[in-house]
């Protein structure tokens, strides 16, 4: 069911996302995994990592390819997305959550970037925005555009920043639509911590 403001299921894109679902069983053979090479090599000793870390971890793994490395902001909205525990650091399940949902939107960008510039267009954002299931005014997509275009550009970089942004305010806001009615009531302080979160 789509609510005005949500983002509906689409094949591909779980939960209307792009990524795998939240929470899920612990990876048993984590020192098989490639991933872990690059993940224990930033971590710290209590097998986290900040987002200064992150920031290094996917540098070094090379996930961002021909497109610049995350910025420390985009990796901090990273890891608050998986950050159950509130701990403002991601553990080696989240991070490879987190990978697993970043590969979904690395390739929804390179669909949607038809002309290979390495950018997207205030249009192609249009579209994968409503690829990916939400349904937004199109004040709301002036403002998305503005927020994280350059020269009318959008980067990878921002893209995965407003895809991050969206999917957590989304799920703050789906929490309080008790009616599921695209509706809800925030106490301001509230609306602050939702917001600040993000």
């Amino acid at each position: 069911m789509s609510y005005p403001g949500y983002g509906a299921p689409q094949a591909g894109y779980a939960g209307g996302y792009g990524g795998a679902p939240p929470g899920g069983p612990g990876f048993g053979g984590q020192q098989q995994d490639p991933l872990y090479g690059y993940f224990s090599a930033v971590a710290g000793q209590d097998g986290q990592i900040s987002p200064d870390e992150l920031q290094q971890c996917l540098t070094q793994s090379n996930f961002s390819g021909s497109y610049k490395p995350f910025n420390l902001e985009t990796c901090r909205l990273m890891i608050n997305m998986l950050d159950r525990d509130m701990s403002c650091t991601m553990g080696f399940n989240e991070f490879k959550e987190l990978v697993t949902v970043l590969n979904g939107w690395k390739q929804h960008f390179m669909t949607m970037d038809r002309d290979r510039s390495g950018t997207v267009d205030p249009q192609e954002m249009q579209q994968a925005v409503n690829s990916m299931g939400y349904r937004l005014s199109p004040q709301a997509m002036n403002c998305i555009v503005k927020r994280f275009s350059s020269q009318g550009k959008i980067t990878f970089d921002d893209y995965v920043a407003c895809c991050v942004k969206l999917r957590t305010l989304t799920d703050l806001f789906k929490k309080r639509d008790q009616a599921g009615q695209g509706v809800a009531a925030f106490p301001y302080d509230e609306f602050i911590q939702c917001i600040m979160s993000a």
